[in-house]
């Protein structure tokens, strides 16, 4: 019996390191790497050490509401994205609180202000500790409930 746990094709998910509490992410088995939007990406040198500076817009549909956030730099890497377009990206290594788990994993920032979703969380940061659902949604997590009007 599998103590995996399941993950819908979408879930809400939080970065703790990075100050966001919570942002939709789609579950994308075809990426490798997970991807975070980011904009105003600066990098600088702290303590010897490379990080860089961003700003996210975490509310889907929102470009007023935004959180700025540092961290070290782990990496630069070339990503296809799913259109074949090449980008070179920051990678940080950050903290991913997914229902009552927090993992770690990887994680490229690059600008997705027109994409659906602010996040896509990709398999490496998922296979040792998830199964994904693709026709289910927030298994792990709920969306914010909507208040109903009464007539």
């Amino acid at each position: 019996m599998s103590t995996k746990k399941p993950l819908g094709w979408r879930e809400w998910i939080g970065f703790p390191d990075l100050n966001i509490t919570r942002v939709k992410a789609k579950i994308d088995t075809g990426a490798r790497t997970s991807a975070l939007h980011a904009f105003r990406v600066e990098p600088f040198i702290r303590d010897e050490q490379q990080w860089v500076r961003f700003a996210i817009h975490p509310i889907q549909g929102d470009t007023e509401t935004v959180v700025e956030s540092e961290a070290p730099v782990k990496d630069q890497r070339v990503v296809r994205d799913s259109g074949g377009h090449e980008e070179m990206r920051y990678v940080i290594e950050t903290a991913i609180s997914i229902g009552e788990d927090t993992i770690q994993a990887e994680v490229t920032l690059t600008d997705r202000d027109s994409m659906l979703f602010r996040v896509l969380l990709g398999r490496t940061a998922l296979r040792a500790n998830y199964v994904i659902h693709p026709g289910k949604s927030y298994l792990q997590s709920k969306p914010k409930s909507k208040i109903k009007r009464e007539a």
